[in-house]
């Protein structure tokens, strides 16, 4: 099919598919069955979402013993509670019983956890308390120590940012996340105080695959200056950078399937909003970044940029907005979003960040409306008997990788290329064809050639 090494044109979505049939990421090609194809969901939910350390909560959420909020990793629904210790638990939102959803709230404080069905109680560490006649239970000889509520493999939290996995073969946390801490730290760690979560969690369904969104997040400067052109006018009255006339100083870096592209104007997503006072703070925040950190990751904090951590964690730096995409089969989604800003802000500045962050991406907003629109189109698309049949392009920036450079993870120039979005793919491509975590190949050394 079009010249290359693709997927039989006789397969459908009804059949198995050849996992090295899907991409040739050297040549810039991709197949559209990663997005249609039922099988390679279900493997997707084994092999990604079973596997890696997925966001589940930020710790400003869970502040006091027995606060909690409930969340997905894939489609397994989880709670996330603090415990009296100050540690974090998390287990399966499911009774052990029946199978029964334990707790029904998005968030809260709990003394216990108690199933509606049979009255099952649980402790905020996970263990059977009791339950509706128990003496029918003691009579049978029935161990309590072995029916608590099931625990995620393991949990860890970086600059806030609370991750967990259902695989006790995963590397650790801050192996995981590698390089990408290097700059995350200029958006999560601008001063002692680090950030917080404000406004509560706002929740909405695309009729779209997860991967698109990602994607989107982990390098697509590329429709900035065409699909959100009309809104930036509207909002601000004028458009979108041309960011591709002016590479220099930005970049596309990524480590093992997460990426940020961005550059080096400071402010730029946040002049987007068109607050004056939101972008007085952050040039006043950008000396003190630079001496914590330095001048480099000083000029990323508010510019025009985008992250996502791999699989399904994303967010802007300067619009705040911070987002997973959980995956509700092949063609859905359901988006939770949050704001978050510097602990240490004042009131008024949070307060405008929240409003900012809805004004441009909340199920309303202007961008998000956007994005939505492209996403579900492009999943509801490959539907077509042939039109899934045909390849689609992911080569630009290729040969941009620079190696000349102190900064880590594998960097590119440019934010207008796809070398993230080859990253990403790489990553799921690797995942899924891994029976388990040792067989996962590392990528710290990119194999593209360098400028």
């Amino acid at each position: 099919m079009n010249g290359r090494k693709g997927i039989d044109p006789q397969t459908s979505c009804r059949e198995d598919v050849a996992l090295e049939s899907l991409m040739d990421l050297d040549k810039g090609r991709m197949s559209r069955l990663v997005f249609q194809h039922p099988g390679l969901y279900e493997r997707e939910l084994e092999r990604i979402f079973a596997r890696c350390w997925l966001f589940v909560a930020h710790e400003s959420q869970i502040p006091k013993a027995g606060d909690y909020v409930t969340t997905y990793m894939g489609q397994d629904n989880v709670i996330i509670v603090r415990q009296k210790d100050g540690g974090i638990k998390g287990f399966l939102n499911s009774c052990p019983h029946r199978g029964n959803k334990v707790c029904f709230a998005d968030a809260g404080n709990a003394r216990q956890f108690i199933c509606n069905y049979h009255g099952w109680s649980f402790a905020i560490d996970g263990r059977l308390k009791g339950m509706h006649a128990s003496e029918a239970f003691d009579s049978t000889g029935f161990d309590f120590e072995g029916h608590g509520l099931h625990p995620v493999a393991r949990i860890d939290s970086y600059r806030g940012l609370v991750f967990a996995t259902l695989d006790d073969r995963a590397p650790d946390l801050a192996d995981y996340l590698g390089d990408m801490r290097y700059y995350l730290d200029a958006v999560f760690d601008m001063d002692d105080e680090g950030t917080e979560f404000v406004g509560g969690c706002v929740k909405s369904v695309i009729r779209c695959n997860w991967k698109l969104a990602a994607e989107n997040f982990v390098g697509d400067a590329l429709h900035a200056g065409w699909t959100h052109d009309s809104g930036a006018r509207a909002m601000v009255g004028e458009g979108v950078d041309d960011l591709h006339k002016s590479p220099e100083r930005s970049y596309q870096v990524n480590f093992n399937g997460h990426g940020w592209e961005f550059n080096q104007d400071i402010i730029g997503n946040c002049a987007s909003l068109g607050d004056k006072e939101l972008v007085k703070y952050l040039y006043a925040m950008q000396p003190r970044v630079a001496e914590r950190l330095d001048d480099f990751r000083s000029r990323m904090i508010g510019s025009i940029s985008s992250c996502t951590i791999f699989p399904n964690t994303s967010f802007l730096a300067g619009q705040n907005t911070f987002r997973t995409w959980h995956p509700r089969g092949p063609q859905e989604i359901e988006l939770h979003v949050w704001t978050f800003v510097n602990k240490s802000a004042p009131p008024e500045i949070k307060e405008r960040w929240r409003k900012g962050s809805m004004l441009t991406f909340s199920p309303s907003g202007v961008f998000e409306m956007d994005d939505g629109e492209n996403w579900e189109y492009a999943t509801r698309t490959n539907d077509g008997y042939v039109t899934r049949r045909q390849d689609l392009y992911i080569g630009l920036g290729r040969h941009t990788r620079v190696h000349d450079t102190s900064l880590p993870g594998n960097v590119y120039q440019g934010q207008v290329n796809e070398a993230n979005q080859r990253a990403f793919y790489q990553r799921w491509l690797d995942l899924m064809g891994a029976a388990v975590w040792s067989d996962v190949p590392r990528r710290d050394v990119p194999t593209e050639a360098a400028v």
